[in-house]
């Protein structure tokens, strides 16, 4: 395993819960990284408890929304690992800030395989969260991997959609992508480790909203963390070509287990996850991709009045998280959600 530098010092934009004891762990991957994450155990539990790996947002770190949604599972009587994916944060690999849809895919199996193997976990009611881009490679862990008993995608993207077709499909063409195929080639000789740039800062006046909401989240005391690329210089240039040309939910329509898809009504990105529910349960008959063989354990659920950042730490009623929090999240619906379907 690769040797890492963790912060043992709490360094998350959230307190920590004095209902929950929270260490630093690593564990490696079948790629050969090693991952960081932290992991959050209730206080007062007894015997082989349920367990849940969390990761998202796209471009965030453990820091930020997946350790708060940990931390508040956790609360609720799970064991909860939040981890850095590979190339980011306190996690290993080289260059920095790097995306794979197989190694995105493996970096949740292999927080499996360690939950798996704790003494105080049951290995057989293992579920997971992934928050926006994290949410659709969540769907896709799902579809690889029968041991995830529970999905909830969180205010989901699609990275590989929205890197392939652009924002709303605009740019769902052949022209379009290989323009986009030129220009990334371009930049793999001229500077393949060039950074593209985080959240924009200062903010336009005529940013849309949900630029505005990113802002709001990523770039105040709210949710700005030191290692997050969203908070700072942001993603490689090249680091998520591959996912423009792959799908990651072509086979969540033979998903068994139980799926919740979460999203707020207000959401930019709202398509996204109520896209990939229509799939998982109905398929596409008339392309000869078959429903879903258990709907009744697959929802979609709406959350009224929320944005998309709503859902990172339950939305606040004033920017720079200044104002009241919305507590939007529905943690009793999760912590249900769960427990009905880790039996």
């Amino acid at each position: 395993m690769n040797t890492l530098t963790l912060t043992q010092e709490w360094d998350k934009v959230f307190p920590l819960s004095e209902n929950v004891n929270h260490r630093k762990v690593t564990f490696e991957t079948q790629y050969g990284l090693t991952l960081a994450a932290d992991l959050y155990e209730p206080k007062v539990a007894t015997g082989k408890l349920p367990a849940i790996a969390v990761s998202g947002p796209f471009g965030a770190t453990k820091e930020q929304s997946s350790g708060l949604y940990a931390m508040k599972m956790a609360e609720r009587g799970f064991v909860a690992l939040a981890f850095d994916p590979s190339y980011t944060g306190e996690s290993s690999g080289e260059p920095r800030r790097t995306a794979s849809p197989d190694i995105n895919t493996e970096d949740f199996m292999a927080a499996v395989d360690y939950l798996s193997k704790q003494g105080n976990v049951d290995a057989e009611r293992i579920g997971i969260i992934g928050i926006c881009g994290w949410g659709g490679i969540a769907l896709n862990a799902a579809a690889a991997d029968p041991r995830i008993k529970v999905t909830v995608a969180s205010t989901m993207y699609d990275m590989t959609r929205v890197s392939g077709n652009g924002y709303y499909d605009a740019d769902d063409n052949e022209e379009s992508r290989h323009a986009a195929r030129e220009a990334l080639c371009r930049q793999r000789l001229a500077d393949p480790k060039a950074m593209a740039g985080g959240v924009v800062d200062p903010l336009p006046e005529d940013a849309p909203q949900f630029v505005k909401d990113y802002h709001d989240y990523y770039k105040t005391p709210r949710g700005y963390h030191t290692r997050s690329g969203n908070s700072n210089d942001g993603w490689r240039a090249i680091g998520t070509q591959a996912f423009a040309n792959a799908r990651f939910l072509y086979y969540t329509n033979e998903i068994r287990s139980a799926v919740l898809v979460m999203h707020g009504e207000k959401a930019h990105s709202r398509y996204f996850g109520e896209d990939a529910y229509k799939y998982m349960v109905e398929g596409k008959p008339e392309a000869g991709i078959k429903p879903n063989p258990n709907p009744e354990n697959k929802e979609l659920l709406i959350i009224p009045d929320a944005s998309h950042c709503d859902l990172y730490d339950g939305g606040y009623t004033e920017a720079a998280g200044k104002g009241q929090s919305k507590n939007i999240i529905p943690w009793d619906k999760l912590e249900a959600f769960f427990t009905k379907n880790l039996k």
